[in-house]
């Protein structure tokens, strides 16, 4: 009858509220209380602005200082997050969260709630996702290491802004607000501190209404090391960033080593075949280096698309117009086409460059760009027949490599626009 009861009462907030205020805890009983005091008066601005009545939701991620009972006894709502880490514990508190807008802060006391309230009147307004700026709103001193604060923080949000476009200047700060419905559909799932920049990335990525507004950070009110260890943590945000950038981690290399590759090996053709004179700077055995440039820029390719279709297929990106436009030829039976064809065409190239070597005696070859071209040809066409099945696998065992749905088509205006 009580949990009855919870829940019917549970379900009466849930309809009610407009906002909710979420902060990650792991033993914090030295800042709760200012923390929820400066909450509290962030609602209070908002219900008199807004007219939205609002929440508080301490996210525990296992404390054992008695947190929990005292951030009940201040008037706020524990959600325990049995998944440890910055980001399960932000994600937790918010699939818990009963507002229709979500403000999340660190409850060490270095943020200022009341900032939130102009974060609020920015979803109202119709945006996503609002991002606060401590280089915009200021940094008190001794509230940010000046590693972080010069380097970490402008160099990891550089490289955010160079693979996504966010056009945010500071994508790390931890006072931040979103809808509930946007977060939804982020279906984010990074654990620790990359849980930041998921939240910007996949914004960016889903083409969502991102804004950002100035925010202050102030000297925390913990007596022990904060929970961030800034190399560990730089490194997992950036492995993040590659991890969801197809194009700079595949692509681009996969570009530069095919073009590198192709120049070589078109000026040793035009060599071998008289049209200019000598062997040119690029002797044979820079013929055998163009080859393993070529093969590998292929195979990344294959990993660029692959990685791309399973971001479509995930849902936190959309389909490039230049792949949707080649969707009919982009199948399993394609790939095998032409990945045999290549392999046939290899196989008949190293008979014939065997049939020249039995002529000669079996000597050494005078030029070995014949067989480099035909063992190209042949690895090629193997990695387009493999890679055709790992893209099928990867599209859910299924011979289309691209979503039949247009639901992820990215519209034909933004193309340029992604990184």
């Amino acid at each position: 009858m009580y949990q009855q009861r919870a829940e019917a009462l549970a379900l009466d907030q849930a309809q009610v509220l407009g906002v909710t205020i979420v902060m990650p805890c792991l033993n914090e009983t030295i800042s709760l209380p200012h923390c929820i005091a400066n909450a509290q008066d962030a609602l209070r601005m908002i219900e008199d602005r807004f007219g939205l009545a609002g929440e508080i939701v301490i996210a525990d991620n296992g404390s054992t200082d008695g947190s929990q009972a005292l951030a009940e006894s201040l008037g706020a709502r524990v959600v325990p997050v049995a998944r440890r880490g910055y980001g399960a514990a932000l994600i937790g508190g918010c699939e818990a969260a009963y507002g229709d807008y979500i403000l999340m802060g660190d409850c060490d006391g270095s943020y200022n709630f009341t900032e939130g309230v102009a974060m609020i009147g920015k979803l109202i307004e119709g945006h996503d996702l609002c991002m606060g700026s401590r280089f915009d709103g200021g940094i008190a001193p001794g509230a940010m290491p000046w590693k972080n604060r010069h380097i970490g923080n402008p160099a990891l949000t550089g490289i955010l802004n160079l693979f996504f476009r966010s056009g945010i200047n500071d994508a790390h700060c931890g006072l931040r607000a979103i809808s509930r419905d946007a977060f939804a559909k982020l279906g984010l799932s990074g654990e620790g501190m990359e849980f930041a920049s998921e939240m910007v990335i996949k914004a960016s990525l889903k083409k969502m209404r991102v804004v950002q507004v100035p925010a202050t950070l102030s000297v925390d009110l913990r007596d022990r090391a904060p929970h961030l260890r800034p190399w560990r943590d730089g490194w997992r945000h950036l492995r993040y960033l590659l991890m969801l950038s197809p194009t700079w981690v595949f692509g681009v290399p996969a570009m530069l080593a095919m073009g590198i590759a192709m120049a070589l090996l078109f000026s040793a053709g035009l060599h071998a075949l008289g049209i200019l004179p000598g062997t040119g700077r690029f002797g044979t055995s820079w013929t055998i280096v163009a080859g393993f440039l070529f093969t590998l820029g292929h195979l990344s390719l294959i990993m660029a698309l692959a990685t791309h279709l399973f971001g479509v297929r995930q849902g936190y990106r959309r389909l490039r117009p230049a792949i949707d436009r080649l969707s009919n030829i982009l199948t399993l039976e394609v790939a095998l086409v032409l990945g045999s064809s290549l392999m046939t065409i290899a196989a008949a190239a190293f008979v014939g460059i065997g049939i020249h070597w039995s002529a000669i005696n079996y000597a050494a070859l005078e030029n070995t760009l014949p067989l480099v071209l035909a063992a190209v040809t042949g690895v090629v066409g193997a990695q387009t027949v493999l890679g055709g099945f790992l893209l099928a696998i990867i599209g859910g065992h299924d011979a289309r490599f691209t979503p039949a749905f247009p639901g992820d088509r990215l519209p034909a205006n933004d193309a340029a626009k992604r990184a």
